[in-house]
């Protein structure tokens, strides 16, 4: 592959064990998230205000598929946990070896935090990160962007956080893929997000495994979850994208940018007939149904404010004159289990291989560079 800057949209840090009982408010401390030893198979998992989240295995059997795909286990104990998750020095030299220039990195445990009922514990523990992957960025600002977490059950306390994030050197922020039933994308209380966010240049990141519960939902075992949803991720984000589609939130906020992250690629050609379809064909019911007043389509409005983060999706690559060579970003996935590194470079250029030289250097790393403002 021609010498092509290369940015991971999707990286990972590993929160360090002691992240949020050593930092969190004083009253919350009991119900932070902590570990916890299993030993009848002397695994180390986390537990939080009395669940269990995720464990150590996602943090240190990156690479293991490649050479050793017969011992990736989902359990797994700390000590063994890649260094680079939770270090910064570290981090950059696995860069280095990846061929990666930037890295932008979402949690990993804070994504199923998302999934914590109380809200006012929730906002303390992404409060509580967003100030430590500060921390970790700092040493490396130019190689090494944080990605908030944002708790919206308060509309105005989320955006004062987002704001606050953006003071910090933060490169853009995380929403739930898909909130409450009740408090979906397309109700008018979500403006001023979306506002603030065009006015910051902050881009908004829908990372899979963020789903919001609704009442009498509880935080997600990470064990449990069955093939099928991972076969099934995009279900979510399809839905919420279309809600701020057809509710005009691109319309009001051109310069606004929304993106699907380790959802990969291939649905979004079928999403995209879906929603130009819905619009021009159907007749409108179930409430009012906004119409443009541009002369655009739901799908202009996705090429100009969607991007999407993928990994390995060979089918989307294929069909990307379809889904927009511009809306795609791609990402490492470091240090989880199904991370490319470090065969970055051969994967890509394997899935690639049919771009142009001109798309390659957008899908690798033009691409992010543009949505998130990168020099």
């Amino acid at each position: 592959m021609t010498d092509y800057r290369i940015i991971s949209l999707d990286n990972h840090v590993y929160e360090p064990p002691d992240l949020w009982t050593s930092r969190i408010e004083p009253k919350f401390k009991d119900r932070a998230p902590h570990i916890v030893h299993r030993p009848e198979d002397d695994s180390d998992w986390w537990m939080c205000d009395g669940v269990k989240g995720q464990g150590a295995g996602a943090g240190s059997q990156v690479g293991r598929r490649f050479e050793e795909p017969e011992k990736l286990k989902f359990a797994d104990k700390i000590e063994n946990l890649r260094p680079g998750g939770y270090l910064p020095e570290e981090h950059l030299k696995d860069m280095q070896l990846d061929g990666i220039e930037v890295s932008i990195v979402f949690p990993t445990i804070g994504l199923l935090l998302y999934s914590v009922p109380d809200s006012e514990l929730l906002t303390a523990l992404f409060r509580t990160y967003n100030d430590w992957v500060a921390e970790f960025c700092q040493p490396f600002p130019n190689q090494i962007k944080g990605i908030a977490m944002l708790n919206m059950d308060n509309i105005q306390e989320g955006v004062s956080e987002l704001e606050r994030c953006a003071k910090m050197g933060l490169a853009g922020a995380m929403i739930s893929v898909y909130p409450p039933e009740d408090r979906s994308y397309d109700m008018p209380e979500y403006e001023p997000l979306w506002a603030t966010a065009e006015d910051l240049g902050m881009p908004l990141n829908l990372h899979i495994g963020t789903n919001r519960p609704g009442p009498g939902q509880q935080f997600v075992d990470v064990e449990a979850i069955k093939p099928a949803f991972f076969c099934n991720v995009d279900h979510w984000v399809r839905v919420s994208l279309a809600h701020m589609i057809y509710s005009g939130v691109f319309e009001r906020h051109p310069k606004l940018q929304v993106g699907s992250v380790e959802m990969e690629l291939s649905w979004a050609t079928h999403f995209l007939d879906r929603l130009d379809y819905t619009y021009t064909q159907r007749p409108p019911h179930g409430g009012v149904w906004h119409r443009f007043k541009e002369d655009m389509l739901p799908s202009d409005y996705f090429h100009r404010n969607v991007f999407l983060g993928f990994q390995e999706d060979a089918q989307g690559i294929k069909d990307r004159h379809i889904i927009g060579v511009d809306n795609l970003l791609w990402g490492a996935d470091y240090p989880h289990f199904e991370s490319t590194f470090p065969r970055s470079r051969q994967i890509i250029e394997e899935i690639l291989v049919d771009c142009t030289e001109e798309e390659k250097a957008k899908i690798v790393g033009g691409n992010t560079a543009r949505v998130y403002h990168l020099n």
